[in-house]
């Protein structure tokens, strides 16, 4: 599971006037596509709230708008993990229609404590299983 997969489809909701994916989109589709890979990874980020009171938030992105997605394209987002860090992941995530990138973007996300509002360590249990995917 080196890199993760999740199709989406873009909906009238998600184009702009013109009839193109709004640019800010692109980074929900991101969101959703790290949230499944979590998911998948066998991370619930809901029991992570509850239970240890940790979340992950985006610290930073760098994007890249390739060319245009349009209404009712079926697209890809393919995200891997190029950095795991003791706080901190980097995402590298594509935004394809079929062979065709449309959107790049890296993604540098930080694990907080979200009682002290605080970077934190990625709890040992995860951190392993994470570095078990990268190195996969």
């Amino acid at each position: 599971m080196t890199a993760f997969t999740l199709p989406v489809r873009v909906y009238y909701e998600d184009t702009d006037a013109a009839g193109v994916i709004y640019y800010a989109n692109y980074l929900r589709f991101c969101e959703r596509a790290r949230t499944e890979w979590l998911r998948a990874a066998g991370f619930e980020q809901q029991l992570m709230l509850a239970e240890q009171r940790l979340a992950f938030v985006v610290r930073s992105i760098n994007g890249e708008y390739v060319s245009p997605g349009l209404l009712d394209d079926a697209l890809h987002v393919v995200s891997t993990i190029e950095t795991l860090g003791g706080a901190s992941l980097v995402f590298v995530q594509k935004v394809m229609r079929g062979d065709e990138l449309l959107f790049r973007g890296r993604f540098v996300i930080a694990c907080i404590n979200l009682d002290k509002k605080r970077p934190t360590p990625i709890p040992p249990d995860m951190r392993e299983k994470l570095k078990e995917l990268v190195q996969a």
